[in-house]
């Protein structure tokens, strides 16, 4: 019998090597897009056609949360200056993936699982701490925390974004993520 999970996705390149096995070990993901901390909106966009093309190559269905912004902006107030990893990275994880919890209830999935678990920029403890802190506040779903890293997938990851030509991000998302990249980058050499 095949296993239905609710997939709450970040980006094509984060997903495809998870998309890949899940299909292979007879999981049936339906993606949920629900990223309200990705800026500006046409980053948003770029992530989200980009994953729904790819998953409508894989024949999956891709469950698109609309995009606030402002409210994310409002859920964050007072983290804005947190490093990368820090407290903000938290909070989102829990927003994100409360959201997805609830989803999950009001569509019958018993189990989510996140993307986010794949990133080289994310804290895989923070993504465990935050899924399986938004189970606790719904009844009826689990969160599987695998660490999507292992296993050969981070290196099959790289492989189908270079077969697949994936937009590769360069930042996690926020504007804050961005704003650090930016910062980093600009620091001359010593």
């Amino acid at each position: 019998m095949t296993k239905k999970v609710l997939l709450h996705c970040c980006c094509a390149p984060c997903s495809s090597a998870i998309l890949e096995w899940m299909l292979a070990n007879d999981v049936r993901p339906t993606l949920f897009y629900c990223n309200p901390n990705i800026y500006p909106e046409e980053e948003y966009l770029i992530r989200k056609n980009e994953l729904t093309k790819y998953a409508e190559k894989l024949g999956l269905d891709v469950i698109d949360e609309d995009y606030n912004h402002k409210e994310w902006l409002q859920q964050i107030a007072g983290l804005e200056d947190e490093p990368e990893r820090g407290s903000r990275c938290l909070k989102c994880f829990k927003i994100r993936l409360l959201r997805t919890a609830k989803k999950a209830v009001e569509l019958g999935f018993e189990e989510i699982t996140t993307t986010l678990a794949s990133s080289r920029w994310k804290s895989l403890d923070q993504i465990n701490e935050a899924g399986t802190w938004a189970v606790s506040q719904v009844e009826g779903v689990h969160f599987n925390d695998r660490n999507w890293r292992k296993g050969g997938l981070q290196e099959r990851r790289n492989q189908l974004l270079r077969e697949n030509g994936f937009y590769n991000q360069l930042y996690c998302g926020c504007e804050f993520s961005l704003n650090a990249m930016e910062k980093k980058a600009s620091v001359p050499a010593k």
